[in-house]
């Protein structure tokens, strides 16, 4: 009787503690939304990350697009979106539509065809970035276009290859975007050519206020040579309806800088509230 009454008491006792031993079933975080974007320019789908600002859709407004390179879900579409969710969040930039365009084999995709005879030995499919710019002309931003609420002005924003892409379509087609980000970009590929063309590039572009940020880290040797044949490009051959900053960041690595640079990057492009 006594070991029943003491079995009773202990079923009570623990039925009047809560099961800590139980796990709770997770819920996923959903930040953005993934497209297998169908593409005959580079004749396979192409995946593309998209992050919305809260209530797009709810209300009416329209919104800027960045575009950023290397936008996969394994590179860099986690780290800008989540600049853009903590300008919502804390209200320093005003809401911007973040639009990551994954690369596959970046030197294809990101950089112009080189003559090197190195770069060609070492990387055979280098240099097919014109079918890549053709693919965001053509299909990404007419997608983007078509099935968000865009204000009609864009940013293509992109570090190191990517940068370089940035840097090639900005002085070759400047009218595909409105803002141009560079953060360290590769500049040294093809011995820098990219950067001896600026000058007689930027004197033939059409009329149109446009936007080329451009930062660096400490990279020195061939990277910072030919970052500073293109400022000296910009300084002697810019449109003047062309705004152009240039900031070097020593303290930073080629590891390091982008966070930084991409923030500063967008509180200038997108301040809070927008300017008139």
């Amino acid at each position: 009787m006594r070991l029943a009454a003491l079995l009773i008491a202990i079923a009570a006792l623990l039925g009047a503690v809560p099961a800590v031993a139980q796990t709770p079933e997770p819920t996923p975080i959903v930040i953005g939304q993934s497209y297998a974007l169908p593409s005959v320019v580079m004749g396979q789908p192409r995946e593309i990350n998209v992050w919305l600002p809260p209530g797009h859709g709810e209300d009416g407004r329209r919104y800027p697009v960045l575009y950023v390179l290397d936008g996969g879900q394994a590179q860099d579409f986690h780290h800008i979106s989540g600049l853009a969710q903590l300008g919502t969040v804390n209200g320093a930039t005003r809401d911007v539509i973040v639009v990551g365009v994954a690369s596959v084999d970046r030197r294809n995709e990101l950089a112009l065809r080189s003559s090197n005879p190195d770069l060609m030995a070492q990387y055979p499919t280098q240099g097919d970035s014109a079918r890549f710019r053709r693919f965001l002309a053509e299909e990404v931003i007419p997608f983007v276009e078509a099935r968000f609420a865009t204000d009609g002005t864009s940013a293509l924003m992109g570090e190191s290859l990517a940068g370089l892409f940035v840097v090639e379509t900005a002085l070759k087609t400047p009218s595909l975007f409105d803002a141009y980000v560079a953060v360290s970009p590769s500049l040294w590929w093809d011995d820098g050519e990219l950067a001896g063309q600026a000058a007689s590039l930027l004197a033939a572009h059409p009329p149109g206020p446009r936007t080329v940020m451009l930062s660096i880290a400490d990279e020195g040797g061939d990277m910072q040579a030919a970052m500073d044949v293109l400022v000296a490009a910009l300084r002697s051959s810019a449109p003047a309806d062309l705004t152009w900053t240039y900031d070097p960041r020593p303290d930073e690595s080629h590891a390091s800088i982008y966070h930084g640079a991409a923030l500063d990057a967008f509180r200038a492009l997108f301040p809070f509230p927008p300017e008139p």
